[in-house]
């Protein structure tokens, strides 16, 4: 049956009600296009005026969003939480957690004993640890990043989120990378936004491309300029050059750079912020360099955006636990802390190096300037991993991350060893083998 027959009404109110309704019912689904507004104006005989605010009451309210030309479409619901993954059996190494080497993480019962806590009361206005800030901001300092306004946040994706929040509306449309981190889409999705992918290489973003997705009238920018999650796309100051000219032409653009992987990304940090750049967020987080329970994340940006998300923090949340900013400032005030990110980053290079050159080897190609993930293409992904969870291995299939980019599967590296490398390697290629009716070629 045709879209519009579920669509009623004489009033903007009563069409919106009528839609909603139909999607409450399951008669209208995510994705679903409606009827242009002269046809259903048409229909209903009512003005055009009248069904444009009908579907703007939608889009306001979060249940619908405008696709440029091609019209308003329900918006995909927001993602549900995913049931338990089921109990990997015991043979089965998992390469798809994503998470760093428990090894490699610093000691928390040391640091917890060296920040040395105190029970905080309502009343004291202190939203930031004093000394947590002095350190960030010298770590942004030390990266060639000026950043007089930081706000702590619980993680990379809360930082995300409060900043698109304060600037953005339903509907808006945001310039992501493809493929895309699986929480920065499920995040776009639930606060209706429309994201607009961009195809990256191993240097990130595609010039070319962004400068095709600038055209239309995107809001903002989330990029990733090292350990891109899942490609592993790190920025050389070549390709951040071109990609802050194409960017230059949109200075009203909000520009979000999720630094998540922070010292242990395997690659300096290169950003796309400049002078003229008046609404821009770097996020920080410690969850793959100290460990990802700790749920802090340091929020460099603007003035006016640290005083909406600041603000905003006030009458919600007020602040990031101060037990948990201290033990953060402790290691990051730890010379045997440092030592240890050294090390991690010098580990997870080795072994994410070690993987590109066994499957080298194989004649596979692989994708992964830095991070702890190694992206690698495949001509269909169900099959491969059902393959390799046979062969031992647990992977991720591509398909949660890609918009429009080719199928391939992520590989997470963090505590693969050398052996191991070449073991997982070898059951790749032979999954991977041209195969005939006859057997193999």
């Amino acid at each position: 049956m045709p879209v519009q027959n579920y669509i009623t009404g004489s009033t903007a109110v009563n069409i919106s009600g009528s839609i909603e309704q139909a999607v409450a019912g399951g008669k209208l689904s995510g994705g679903d296009l409606l009827p242009p507004v002269r046809t259903l104006a048409e229909q209903l005989r009512v003005s055009p005026a009248t069904v444009g605010a009908a579907y703007r009451m939608l889009r306001d309210r979060g249940l619908a969003v405008a696709d440029g030309r091609r019209g308003t479409r329900i918006r995909h619901a927001a993602p549900l939480l995913p049931p338990p993954a089921a109990p990997l059996p015991p043979h089965v190494r998992d390469l798809a957690d994503g998470n760093p080497d428990a090894a490699l993480l610093p000691d928390l019962a040391a640091a917890m004993r060296k920040a040395a806590p105190e029970q905080r009361l309502y009343g004291d206005e202190t939203t930031n640890d004093a000394k947590l800030l002095t350190l960030a901001r010298k770590q942004f300092a030390d990266d060639g990043l000026a950043a007089e306004h930081i706000a702590v946040v619980s993680g990379a994706l809360d930082g995300i989120e409060r900043v698109l929040r304060e600037h953005l509306r339903a509907g808006d449309r945001v310039i992501v990378e493809d493929p895309c981190f699986t929480g920065v889409a499920d995040l776009l999705s639930a606060v209706s936004l429309v994201a607009v992918p961009v195809a990256v290489d191993d240097e990130g973003l595609i010039p070319s491309e962004l400068r095709k997705a600038l055209r239309s009238p995107a809001a903002a920018l989330i990029v990733t300029p090292r350990a891109q999650n899942p490609f592993g796309s790190a920025f050389t100051p070549k390709r951040a050059r071109e990609l802050r000219a194409a960017i230059a032409a949109r200075p009203d653009l909000l520009l979000i750079e999720d630094d998540h992987a922070g010292p242990v990304a395997g690659a300096p940090y290169v950003t796309l912020r400049d002078a003229s750049r008046a609404r821009w967020a770097v996020v920080r987080s410690v969850s793959k360099s100290l460990g990802p329970d700790l749920r802090v994340a340091l929020l460099a940006c603007d003035a006016q955006t640290f005083a909406r998300v600041e603000g905003r923090q006030t009458l919600g949340i007020r602040w990031v636990s101060h037990v948990l900013q201290r033990i953060v400032a402790a290691m990051w005030s730890d010379r045997r802390v440092h030592s240890l990110l050294a090390r991690a980053e010098r580990t997870y290079r080795e072994r994410r190096d070690t993987l590109l050159r066994e499957l080298a080897k194989r004649n596979i190609t692989a994708h992964a300037a830095s991070g702890l993930n190694v992206w690698i293409p495949v001509p269909e992904e169900s099959a491969v991993v059902q393959g390799l969870l046979h062969a031992g291995w647990a992977v991720q299939a591509g398909e949660r991350y890609r918009l429009r980019s080719a199928p391939a599967i992520r590989i997470t590296i963090a505590t693969l060893t050398r052996e191991d490398a070449a073991a997982f390697a070898d059951d790749l290629a032979r999954i991977l083998r041209p195969r005939t009716r006859f057997g193999s070629v």
